[in-house]
């Protein structure tokens, strides 16, 4: 019995030891979200006029599923970016119309999310609405899907027109029936945009900005959307009428992984 009570009046000593060691033993910590540079802004503090539907926070996208890295429905950009569009939304906003945007800055995590389901070659969840006549081992190949994205380096943005005063896009309900993007506007998705000839993110040769195919009404529209962002500095990427690239960009060689939330451009005012 007598080294059994040694050992019990031993007992609080090592358990003191215990709690020491654990309390003196390193706390393994996730490392800190990255922030945006103070270059960057929300698109709403400097054009709040602009109407966002950002796409990648939602569903109804080419993945069908929410993108890594869009944390919330915000448009962010460099600051001449934002500066630039919100001088074109003025101009447009006489006219009787107004920017719509779909995507502004990309963190790389979801060009990420991109690559990793372009090849996986089993899901083809939404190839009818946005890829009907392109093989998905073809995508690489093709150009639609690439290991880096301009939006990453934030002054690149896909953006459309909506005729106003224009209603809400209706949401999409995961599994309605998928139509072709480059269908007809009364039969495709009820975009409110104006008719463009396609849908955004069709991965179609139909959406190179100058496709002679279009109607002469259709081209009319791409072209007062092209012309009106090319005024204010932007270039307009031919394969696709929606993508348009603010110059000189303020980080040209830099592809940022920041997440789209608030918190990334908390405190940045556009100046």
């Amino acid at each position: 019995m007598t080294g059994l009570g040694t050992a019990f009046r031993a007992l609080p000593t090592l358990v003191a030891g215990l709690l020491a060691l654990t309390a003196a033993a390193p706390v393994a910590q996730a490392a800190p979200e990255p922030e945006a540079p103070p270059e960057f802004v929300a698109l709403r503090s400097v054009a709040p006029t602009v109407t966002e539907e950002m796409r990648y926070t939602t569903v109804h996208n080419f993945v069908g599923d929410r993108i890594d890295g869009y944390r919330q429905p915000l448009c962010i950009l460099t600051r001449p970016a934002a500066d630039a569009l919100r001088r074109a939304q003025a101009r447009l906003l006489r006219q009787g119309y107004s920017l719509k945007v779909y995507d502004c800055y990309r963190p790389q995590r979801a060009v990420d999310h991109f690559v990793r389901w372009a090849k996986d070659l089993q899901d083809e969840t939404m190839k009818q609405e946005f890829y009907p006549h392109v093989d998905k081992s073809r995508l690489f190949a093709d150009g639609y899907i690439a290991e880096k994205s301009g939006h990453s380096r934030g002054s690149t943005v896909d953006l459309t027109l909506v005729k106003l005063p224009a209603l809400p896009t209706r949401p999409y309900l995961p599994g309605e029936p998928l139509v072709p993007c480059f269908a007809p506007r009364s039969e495709r998705f009820p975009d409110n945009s104006v008719d463009m000839g396609t849908g955004y993110d069709c991965f179609d040769t139909l959406s190179h900005t100058d496709d002679p195919r279009i109607t002469a009404k259709q081209r009319a529209n791409r072209q007062m959307l092209k012309s009106t962002l090319v005024a204010e500095g932007f270039v307009n990427l031919p394969e696709e009428w929606w993508h348009f690239t603010y110059k000189p960009e303020p980080f040209p060689g830099t592809f940022f992984d920041f997440p789209v939330a608030r918190r990334s451009v908390a405190g940045h005012r556009a100046g």
